[in-house]
């Protein structure tokens, strides 16, 4: 029997098999995925071989190959990944330029991730009713910015409902994984966009403008009109797994683009002469916020750096 893993609880896991029944199931034997060292092996959007059993639970004995996955460092083993969703159309990535602050750094780490896993990002960016004047002009450069990489973004508020037809138009036939800081509102635009939910939600800490996790666990939600919504809990930090430096330049839309013209094929693109990189970052056409994400990255070694905002 073969089915889609839609929650994941830590433990079982909900599988909608293909018949359409949903089946709770646990991980039979220990599961090793080419050499991905995980801290959970089965993640939410797998497709799954199962065997019943008599008390109507299920073994999951096989994994099918995944296309893509979300995947970022386990926040308590830094040798190991955990991976937030598999076989996704597109990642959304909640946003908030207050309330709590999304860091430049957390939002660059988690786009060159997804773009190592050949994952879409649409950012959304919530709580859009909060801001004063300062805020907006702040939140409409980060648009620009964005959109100017080649990343398609958009400016929403959960409660009014300011922009969020035009968000499930977005989402409509499509696998999403939603995800982002804690705080950020992620429940709350779940709640507006699938009428009936009723996720919980929670305050924001007025004393550290930090937000607290609602979400315990993974689980994939049916868009009205056709689709699935991966509610994902909320991330603190993000830690990307498994970069080769080399390999981090490409990850990067527009530093990649201007890496061409390097003098050097091996360049880094910190200090070498005859670097096209390090000159369209001196003729702004590369944000210094940017920059200095991939950097902390090249330099990957405090768990703290992708904490801080630039």
């Amino acid at each position: 029997m073969r089915g889609l893993v839609i929650r994941n609880t830590g433990s079982w896991y909900t599988v909608l098999t293909d018949e359409g029944e949903t089946v709770e199931s646990k991980i039979k034997g220990n599961f090793r995925l080419k050499g991905i060292r995980s801290t959970n092996p089965v993640a939410v959007g797998d497709r799954v071989g199962i065997i019943r059993n008599q008390e109507g639970t299920a073994f999951i004995h096989e994994i099918e190959d995944r296309r893509n996955y979300i995947i970022r460092r386990s926040s308590n083993l830094s040798k190991q990944s955990h991976i937030i969703a598999a076989n996704v159309d597109q990642a959304v990535l909640i946003i908030t330029v207050d309330h709590p602050v999304t860091s430049t750094t957390f939002i660059d780490r988690f786009l060159a991730s997804a773009e190592a896993y050949r994952v879409p990002v649409l950012m959304v960016f919530n709580k859009t009713d909060l801001l004063d004047d300062d805020g907006l002009r702040l939140q409409q450069m980060m648009v620009t910015l964005y959109e100017t990489i080649g990343y398609e973004c958009r400016q929403v508020s959960a409660v009014t409902g300011m922009g969020v037809a035009e968000l499930l138009d977005d989402l409509r036939g499509k696998v999403s994984c939603f995800s982002g800081n804690s705080g950020v509102g992620k429940s709350t635009l779940l709640n507006r966009l699938i009428p009936g939910l009723q996720l919980r939600t929670a305050e924001i800490s007025e004393a550290h403008n930090l937000g607290t996790h609602t979400t315990t666990f993974s689980e994939m939600l049916r868009i009205p009109g056709g689709g699935w919504a991966i509610d994902t809990p909320g991330i603190k930090g993000f830690g990307t797994f498994d970069m080769k430096p080399q390999e981090i330049c490409g990850y990067f839309k527009e530093i990649f683009h201007f890496s061409h013209d390097c003098r050097f094929a091996n360049c880094t693109h910190t200090h070498e002469p005859g670097c096209a990189v390090l000159k369209a970052l001196d003729e702004h056409y590369i944000a210094e916020s940017r920059y200095h994400s991939y950097v902390s990255m090249l330099n990957d070694q405090d768990e703290a750096k992708y904490r801080e905002a630039y």
